[in-house]
């Protein structure tokens, strides 16, 4: 079937456009390494400890820690449940799917000249995926809340010119969505669909009109909304580092990033409230998100002692460009005397939305390792991001402008740390971790803190290792499902359970 593409310029808000809001910025800001199997299994507390290659995306000194040349493969099966309230509903989910976790080598070369401090330098590059997309689940209840999907439309209508919303005589709908999102923007789309669609009726028949009524009237709503996700955030580090004396170790890496996440959301919602002549409708939502970026990292470790090492690593922010498609779908069931007539909006119809530019916090991390000989270790992480630092750009647009006061109003500075353990008898390495994230909100009880531990082995086949990790971590939030009219949201409790195993080898 013909596609129609349309092109919406500079008409992007927080409050009406479909594709940008704060927790966009949110799930693109977040970094979440899953790492090789060593690296998962202490909870990535590695900023100190190096020798490893996901190490290295903590602190790019990480690889001149390495004696020789290293390679990694590692492969996740990952797994979110979530268990889902929605007013008097309860529901659950459970999403599976295995992918390349981390791939990475780092090539060691030793300084000959015996009079040099600087011992050796390493050249790297790894990729880890830090974000995983996979996800599905959906929110059934009554609604008691008077609020129905009929508020959305309403909310965008209003103020608008009837004109500006409808069809011209001899129109498609595919024609009619098009041209109103090229001349006018989303907003008006949605007033378009819900006008259409029979859910809100003008207070006057005439172009002027910009005050909206509602065909469906106030009550209880039964609404089942379903929601799947999937994509990836990628990250591929190439990394440079050093070693002065054996005891300190520089490193940088210039990191490329990649977005690509498709989001489906579809809303069904029934009422028989007197005098409401619409009992039905159903609502459609895709998103297409994809997008690249670039990073600098830094990072130095310092062996204090034989046993004893800091390490320090900034992170700048991640600079990305990033575009944005949507389609949409409606149909609803309204009442004419006693038939029940279907009106169906099936677009066929893309908007593509001018590239935009996202730009997230940066970071610090402060690292401590005790190494007992050959016995085993422990080892801290402590990292600070600013959320609220997080920018939709050019910020001289008004529209990003708006968003980015919302972006600095509700997010916050956010800690996390991460607690990590070895211990080796001969072969065989038991390794276990914990790890705490805070939330980037300012109210919390929206998006919850991440609390997570960890497990592992390893065997060592000497110039072979064989790793395996299993991690688990929780985290609580609250969905809103949309942005204006119907606010309401699905609480959701997450529970995240990974299985990793990673093939290293010496080069």
């Amino acid at each position: 079937m013909k596609k129609l593409l349309m092109l919406s310029i500079g008409l992007l808000s927080s409050s009406y456009i479909l594709a940008q809001d704060i927790t966009d910025a949110v799930r693109y800001s977040i970094d979440e390494i899953q790492g090789t199997a060593r690296f998962k299994a202490m909870s990535g507390a590695f900023g100190a400890l190096g020798g490893d290659m996901s190490s290295v995306n903590i602190n790019p000194a990480s690889s001149a820690i390495f004696n020789t040349s290293h390679a990694s493969l590692s492969l996740g099966l990952f797994n979110t449940k979530n268990n889902i309230s929605y007013f008097n509903g309860n529901n659950s989910s459970s999403n599976s799917n295995i992918g390349l976790n981390q791939l990475g080598a780092a090539f060691i070369f030793k300084n000959n000249n015996s009079n040099s401090k600087w011992k050796k330098f390493s050249l790297g590059i790894a990729y880890d995926r830090s974000a995983d997309f996979d996800d599905d689940w959906s929110a059934r209840g009554e609604n008691t809340n008077n609020n129905s999907i009929a508020d959305y439309f309403l909310a965008n209508a209003q103020d608008l010119r009837l004109d500006e919303i409808s069809r011209l005589s001899g129109e498609s709908f595919s024609e009619a969505y098009s041209e109103i999102g090229s001349f006018y923007g989303s907003q008006n789309q949605q007033a378009f669909l819900g006008y259409e669609g029979f859910i809100i009726d003008p207070l006057e028949d005439t172009d002027e009109n910009a005050v909206y009524t509602s065909n469906i009237k106030g009550g209880n709503f039964s609404q089942h909304y379903t929601y799947a996700s999937t994509g990836y955030n990628g990250k591929l580090a190439f990394n440079f580092a050093t070693s002065y004396n054996d005891k300190f170790y520089f490193g940088a890496n210039l990191n490329s990033h990649f977005i690509n996440y498709e989001r489906t959301t579809f809303l069904r919602e029934r009422n028989s409230n007197t005098n409401s002549t619409v009992t039905n409708v159903g609502f459609e939502n895709n998103l297409l998100t994809t997008g690249s970026g670039f990073s600098l990292q830094l990072g130095g470790i310092a062996k204090i002692t034989e046993e004893f090492r800091a390490g320090l690593s900034y992170n700048s922010p991640t600079w990305y460009r990033i575009s944005d498609e949507t389609s949409q779908y409606l149909e609803s069931t309204r009442l004419e005397g006693v038939a029940s007539v279907n009106q169906v909006i099936n677009l066929n119809v893309i908007n593509i939305y001018e590239e935009y530019k996202l730009q997230t916090p940066s970071k610090l991390t402060g690292s401590l390792a005790y190494v007992f000989g050959k016995k085993g270790l422990l080892s801290f992480d402590y990292a600070v991001k600013d959320y609220s630092n997080t920018k939709f750009k050019p910020t001289s647009d008004g529209l990003f402008s708006d968003l980015n006061t919302e972006i600095n109003n509700s997010l916050t500075s956010a800690i996390s740390y991460r607690l990590g353990g070895e211990y080796r008898y001969k072969q065989i390495s038991f390794r276990g971790g914990y790890r705490f994230e805070e939330s980037p909100y300012e109210d919390d009880t929206f998006y919850g803190d991440l609390n997570g531990y960890s497990l592992g082995l390893g065997y060592s086949f000497g110039h072979l290792n064989l790793d395996l990790a299993f991690s688990q971590a929780k985290r609580d939030i609250k969905y809103q499902l949309y942005n204006v009219g119907l606010t309401d949201a699905a609480k959701i409790e997450s529970k995240f359970t990974d299985f990793v195993l990673t093939l290293g080898f010496n080069i």
